[in-house]
């Protein structure tokens, strides 16, 4: 896609939504710099599994085109060296991108699996939860 921008319909609004769409380019970039800066600070962010569950479920290749888009969209702002707030900024540096995360999932937090997030804990080294 050369086109950063994509309009989307969705839920039977009839106006429609731009939403940024990552290029093959930044879909590239953010599967190479998420996974060592996600386990570079795992321990300062509590959303840790979630990141590590949407990026699972942006790679699947079950997972619709839209949803990636929009899960690749958030991961790319996580790995951004310059941000809204600056991620050395200490007890706010990850709040931007937490509410980023927070609203991608909003939106298609509804495909991130079981097995999304059993890979993510998995990853990082986290204790399956146990199923009911």
């Amino acid at each position: 896609m050369s086109d950063p921008t994509e309009i989307i319909i969705e839920n039977g609004e009839s106006v429609p939504t731009q939403l940024p769409i990552p290029t093959e380019r930044q879909q590239k970039r953010t599967k190479r710099k998420l996974i060592p800066k996600l386990l570079r600070v795992a321990g300062r962010i509590p959303f840790a599994d979630d990141l590590a569950s949407s990026y699972y479920c942006a790679i699947d290749p079950e997972t619709p085109m839209k949803v990636k888009m929009v899960l690749f969209a958030a991961l790319g702002y996580f790995v951004l060296p310059v941000d809204a707030i600056p991620d050395v900024v200490t007890g706010l540096g990850f709040t931007d991108d937490a509410t980023v995360l927070a609203t991608a999932l909003g939106i298609v937090g509804a495909h991130i699996t079981e097995s999304h997030r059993v890979a993510a804990r998995r990853l990082l080294g986290l204790p399956q939860r146990p199923t009911a």
